[in-house]
């Protein structure tokens, strides 16, 4: 069984390509501050270019920031005194966080290169990608719980039907998402620079795949199907987490901080779960 599944992670990652990764993070990018004093543009110039960087890392930031803005830049912000184009993002300095999380919910295409050179966008960015890559896992488990369900996949980046068990697409896609933390931390990525991110990973799925069967066999029809997409975004969530700080602090969680946050994070999970499960209800009435 152990072999199984291995096989099927492999064939899964075959469709991984952290080369994509890497050259999205590395994407130019250009972001126009716009104000109405020189004081207060020196104020979202810090935020975004904060001192504590280091000289050179404060250098990048600040040579993609663009006083006045204009044509070239991809993003727009605006002092939240000023009034502003309607794609354009404000910035309020009692509330900057505000401005981070507007511009990664609007423009997740443009969250890789700006988390790679903007350290405000990191810690949001970070968190998206957990949040997102959670949820696929949560829907994945859902779907291949209920064959006679028939939801839209659009959200999901592959098939169901590619994958021979929940424990590949569900390895596969924390993968991903370990490439995607790496790139929005500004660090390396690719197999052989977080094999051993990997490695932890892919071990994990053995013990995400035996505990969602015991749940679901110990209940009736259905009503195992909460538990089992609980445990995928809460075991998808916990690693995302762990990750985020290995790259942020230098050191993941302890045996014992992953159980807290675990068993913290599945109550939340269970709520999730019953929401996309109660949407594919509604889906599959509707055909």
């Amino acid at each position: 069984m152990a072999l199984a599944v291995f096989r099927q992670i492999r064939q899964a990652l075959v469709n991984l390509n952290p080369a994509e990764v890497r050259a999205q993070a590395d994407r130019p990018v250009r972001v126009g501050l716009v104000a109405a004093s020189r004081e207060s543009l020196g104020q979202m110039e810090q935020f975004f270019a904060p001192h504590h960087l280091s000289p050179e890392r404060r250098a990048e930031a600040v040579q993609i920031l663009i006083r006045g803005g204009g044509p070239s830049c991809d993003v727009q912000i605006y002092e939240s005194s000023l009034l502003r184009p309607a794609k354009s993002f404000s910035f309020d300095p009692e509330s900057p966080e505000d401005c981070v999380r507007q511009i990664v919910r609007k423009r997740e295409d443009l969250m890789l290169p700006l988390a790679r050179r903007l350290d405000p966008f990191r810690k949001e960015v970070s968190h998206h990608v957990i949040r997102a890559v959670a949820k696929e896992n949560a829907l994945f488990a859902l779907v291949t719980a209920l064959p006679d369900v028939v939801p839209s996949l659009a959200s999901l980046p592959w098939a169901v039907g590619e994958y021979g068990s929940d424990a590949a697409f569900l390895t596969m896609n924390q993968i991903r998402m370990g490439f995607l933390l790496a790139a929005a931390s500004d660090r390396s990525v690719g197999y052989r620079e977080q094999r051993s991110e990997i490695a932890s990973i892919a071990m994990g799925a053995f013990g995400w795949r035996a505990l969602a069967r015991e749940l679901v066999g110990k209940v009736p029809f259905g009503g195992g199907l909460i538990p089992k997409a609980a445990i995928a975004w809460t075991g998808t969530f916990v690693a995302g987490l762990s990750l985020e700080r290995l790259y942020r602090l230098g050191y993941g969680f302890t045996r014992v901080e992953r159980r807290r946050v675990y068993e913290d994070a599945f109550d939340n999970g269970k709520q999730i779960a019953g929401m996309l499960l109660e949407g594919l209800t509604r889906q599959r009435k509707a055909v």
